[in-house]
């Protein structure tokens, strides 16, 4: 067995175990209910961890995790196409709709009345 992924979020575990295990990849899930003990133990060691049941897995479970994931953020703030200055967790502009790192449409010049 190996470890995949650990979350303080139980639900965001429990879906992507359910994810995995919808594609015949067989994972377990440990410590979904030892949240009580935080304090007793570190708090990161009571989060609810998947665990691969066949480490030759790892590559397949890996990618799901990486698609279903999305891509993390680096930390960075950035600036989209249409001028808003968004922070790094935001993968989507909330004031025009563009995903992050989509190129400028030609002629837009970015948003009116920002320099």
């Amino acid at each position: 067995m190996k470890r995949l992924f650990a979350s303080s979020d139980r639900l965001i575990v429990g879906h992507l175990a359910e994810a995995l295990q919808a594609q015949r990849i067989r994972c377990l899930v440990r410590n979904q209910y030892l949240a009580g003990a935080a304090g007793e133990l570190p708090v990161n060691e009571t989060w609810p961890e998947i665990w691969l049941l066949d480490e030759r897995d790892w590559p397949e479970a890996e990618g799901l995790l990486a698609e279903l994931l999305g891509p993390r953020p680096d930390g960075r703030s950035w600036l989209c196409r249409c001028g808003e200055l968004l922070e790094a967790q935001f993968t989507q502009c909330w004031h025009c709709g563009a995903l992050r790192g989509e190129p400028a449409q030609p002629g837009s010049g970015g948003r009116p009345g920002v320099a």
